[in-house]
């Protein structure tokens, strides 16, 4: 049997399923984007099929670490800053991001996932999970992502569905 780990995102499930070979070893409650599903750049919508993990960002950062293009700001996440930055998109703890392996569908063009900056990355915790709402990202609980990261590596598959 094939030990290899992979994760599935389920769009209509609002779900993050970890695998291992067959067996489902982590089961996570997620937020992918409030405009559905799509693959169009500047849609905010969350890309389909199959992608893997390009990068792992924050290791070492603290939980509710704020990140602006990748980069760590030297805030934590708390209910103030989103009233001092309303329209900030909530990237918190640790990214994930992926790339499309599709030509055409996630990868090159106006299609491209890594171009779109596309991660699995924390949120804040008074965030609502279970019910579409990012910008295109798969949104997670800061805790459920800090174990999801520790459990993958770089080229890891992640199919969205």
């Amino acid at each position: 049997m094939n030990q290899d780990k992979y994760i599935e995102i389920n769009i209509s499930k609002q779900s993050l399923s970890l695998f291992e070979g067959d067996d489902v070893i982590r089961e996570y409650s997620i937020s992918t984007a409030k405009n559905g599903p799509g693959e169009l750049m500047d849609s905010e919508c969350t890309p389909r099929g199959k992608h893997i993990i390009s990068q792992k960002i924050g290791a070492a950062c603290d939980v509710n670490t704020v990140f602006v293009s990748r980069e760590p700001t030297g805030e934590l996440y708390q209910p103030e800053l989103r009233q001092q930055f309303p329209d900030r998109d909530w990237i918190l703890t640790r990214i994930l991001w992926l790339s499309g392996c599709e030509a055409g569908k996630n990868k090159g063009g106006n299609v491209d996932s890594y171009n779109r900056c596309i991660y699995i990355h924390g949120g804040p915790d008074d965030v609502a999970m279970g019910v579409p709402g990012s910008r295109g990202c798969v949104r997670m609980r800061n805790d459920d992502i800090v174990e999801l990261f520790e459990l993958v590596e770089p080229e890891t598959g992640v199919n969205i569905i």
